[in-house]
Formats: structure tokens, C-alpha cells, sequence
């Protein structure tokens, strides 16, 4: 583990220390690290396109919007490769939200999520995506093979 210094004015201290304590964290340096690995992650993203991710996609959409619910199971059917899983739940006799969890290169994560949240009817959207290092080759006892992926620290 390394120590460093930093310098903060006043104000900027002040401001820091309450978003530390609005998001309940124990210390600055717990802190600090997040805000490292949330820059460097994106860092990393940006200067490789197919950096490896998991994510999960949300939205909250119309569900008697003409034909979205098709339109949205068939974007993750063309998109199978990146999609994991998929929650469904209905919130009102309307409304539903969604949540797919999503694994694959950052760049094509971050298009399929832009096509979903885009749809009409679509009514909110977020992705939350974690950077990943493809981790070793895992073989299993019948000769198949896939590989993992391991969050960054």
C-alpha cells in the first residue's frame, strides 16, 4: 500500500467531506480510491473500444407502447451475445422496469444500451458499467472452455 499527500482549498475540502458522508463512506481514502478507479476505468475505455466489461442495463418503459415490448426482446435477442440475464417486473398497470445484465467489449455494451434507453416508449434508462480483465481459461472436465471475467480492483 502506497501514501500520498494531497492539497485541498477549504471549500473544496468541505464539499469533499460531504459527499463522504452522503455516501456513507468510512474514510477520505476509501474515498479517494473510487474516484481513482472511476477515472482510470473510463481512461481505459476510451483508449480501448473492446476492454472487457459487465454492466447491468435499467429502464422504465410503457408497456402498451405499440409493439416496444417486441422491439426490446428483440434488441436482446440480436444482442445475445453481450446479454446475460433479464429481470421483468411491473410497477403499475402500465409501467414496467427492466434490468439486463450485460457482458462484452465496453464500446458494444455502451451501443445496445444507447439503442434500448432510445426506444420510443422507453421512458428512463441508466447503464452502470464495471470495467473487466478477461481472467484466465477455465476448462471444465468434458473439454469445454470459457474465459472469466474478473472486475478490476
Amino acid at each position: 500500500m502506497q501514501r500520498f499527500t494531497i492539497s485541498l482549498d477549504d471549500t473544496l475540502a468541505q464539499e469533499f467531506d460531504r459527499l463522504i458522508a452522503a455516501k456513507g463512506y468510512g474514510n477520505r481514502s476509501e474515498a479517494v480510491r473510487d474516484l481513482l478507479r472511476t477515472q482510470l476505468d473510463r481512461q481505459r475505455e476510451t483508449a480501448n473500444p473492446k476492454t472487457a466489461c459487465v454492466a447491468t442495463l435499467s429502464y422504465v418503459y410503457n408497456h402498451q407502447e405499440r409493439e416496444l415490448a417486441e422491439r426490446l426482446t428483440s434488441l436482446q435477442h440480436e444482442h445475445h451475445d453481450l446479454t446475460v440475464s433479464a429481470m421483468h417486473a411491473h410497477l403499475d398497470h402500465e409501467h414496467c422496469i427492466e434490468t439486463v445484465i450485460l457482458r462484452g467489449p465496453a464500446q458494444a455494451v455502451r451501443r445496445f444500451a444507447d439503442s434500448v434507453i432510445a426506444e420510443r416508449g422507453v421512458r428512463h434508462g441508466a447503464l452502470n458499467l464495471v470495467v473487466a480483465d478477461a481472467a484466465h481459461e477455465h476448462r471444465h472436465a468434458d473439454g469445454t472452455a470459457h474465459r472469466h471475467l474478473k472486475p478490476r480492483h
